[in-house]
């Protein structure tokens, strides 16, 4: 059996009791996107992780074996596109893609959203295999 390599993704101490915190409150749109798409390996048969705190960020959702994040971004995040910008390349820098949705687009299109990030885990798979 091939030998499983188990990557460490640092992340600052003090944020896994944050996201332990955020994991048993989900807003409305993380918990649909969790429980209709991203758990039991729904999406294409792969593990998402909730809230992962990763450097000095917590992300909404991770695949460790793909090294995708998903954001679902509220209003809030419209005054923070300078601190969004330097998190996308701070995570990109250690080989993390980051795939946005506005809560919008997951209340609203959720069908949509899975298509996209089907299409976009697929895109995904076939960078890492190259």
């Amino acid at each position: 059996m091939p030998e499983i390599k188990k990557i460490f993704l640092p992340f600052r101490k003090d944020l896994k009791m944050k996201a332990r915190e955020n994991r048993k409150n989900l807003n409305k749109p993380e918990s649909r996107l969790w429980y209709e798409i991203l758990s039991n390996k729904k999406l294409l048969g792969y593990r998402f992780l909730r809230q992962k705190p990763i450097l000095n960020y917590i992300l909404d959702f991770f695949c460790p074996k793909l090294k995708v994040g998903i954001e679902i971004d509220g209003e809030s995040h419209d005054e923070h596109i300078e601190y969004d910008k330097k998190r996308t390349s701070n995570l990109n820098e250690i080989g993390i893609k980051l795939i946005r949705y506005s809560n919008a687009e997951v209340m609203c299109n959720l069908d949509g959203v899975y298509l996209d990030l089907e299409e976009k885990i697929k895109k995904r798979e076939e960078e890492l295999h190259e």
